[in-house]
């Protein structure tokens, strides 16, 4: 199992500019049969925005159900949760919608 600590990048998590930055180091770590927990202790924010950008649009390159095999989460506060899951439900609603 590989952690990717989301602190390594700071505190808060807001900016789409931001999350495509973090999803292209952690893309390469979802190749081959690696499980990777995606730590977010000590993150005070993670917006909508940087949820989507990402951790939603990991869906563009493999199924939600390839996405839930390679990954778990950890450290996430009520909010944190509630903007991962919300951006992972539209996503693969839009995906799917223009299948």
């Amino acid at each position: 199992m590989i952690e990717f600590k989301f602190s390594n990048y700071g505190d808060s998590m807001g900016t789409r500019l931001l999350g495509a930055r973090i999803r292209a180091d952690l893309r390469p770590l979802l190749d081959g049969n690696n499980r990777v927990v995606l730590d977010f202790s000590g993150i005070d924010t993670v917006t909508n925005s940087f949820a989507d950008e990402c951790i939603a649009k990991l869906l563009l390159e493999m199924p939600l159900a390839d996405l839930k095999a390679k990954t778990t989460f950890r450290g996430l506060t009520p909010m944190t949760e509630r903007s991962i899951l919300s951006a992972l439900k539209r996503r693969h609603i839009q995906i799917l919608n223009n299948k």
